[in-house]
């Protein structure tokens, strides 16, 4: 579990990065399925959204445009197979402090705005979502906010 916490602060501040296989444990295919989630609630995700979206895990886990794009396509099918939230968020909350998960939450925040507003279902999913990782209402409001005043993206 500290390897896993050194890898994902690593990442975060640009460091290294581990390999670019995402087995079914990899925090980041857990995080890049919420991601998915969010942004497809409504059916389909936009050319916006897939955007926002490779750009976003691109950068936060520094992976390589093919490392990415093979995120995303496996982040998609876990997202298919999943009846739930609670393999990906339990998943997290075994792999990441406080401040990772509240990351994750902001980072569901940032693909809720990706194509310019939150409907009532993107709001409801990051609620669950923070609510399973043990992110306090306080924090949830404040991370939307913040991703909210910046307009919506890093």
């Amino acid at each position: 579990m500290l390897d896993t916490l050194r890898n994902f602060l690593s990442e975060l501040a640009g460091g290294t990065k581990p390999p670019d296989g995402f087995a079914e444990d990899d925090y980041r295919l857990a995080a890049a399925a919420l991601l998915v989630h969010v942004c497809t609630l409504d059916g389909e995700m936009s050319p916006a959204e897939r955007a926002q979206l490779h750009d976003l895990l691109k950068a936060r886990f520094a992976l390589e445009e093919a490392a990415t794009a093979r995120l995303i396509d496996a982040a998609t099918a876990a997202d298919h197979e999943a009846v739930d939230l609670y393999h990906f968020t339990h998943l997290l909350g075994r792999a990441l402090d406080e401040d990772g998960r509240r990351r994750v939450v902001e980072m569901m925040w940032e693909m809720a705005y990706a194509d310019g507003a939150v409907t009532e279902f993107e709001d409801n999913v990051v609620w669950r979502a923070a609510d399973l990782l043990g992110i306090s209402s306080r924090d949830r409001i404040e991370l939307r906010h913040r991703v909210a005043a910046r307009g919506g993206s890093s």
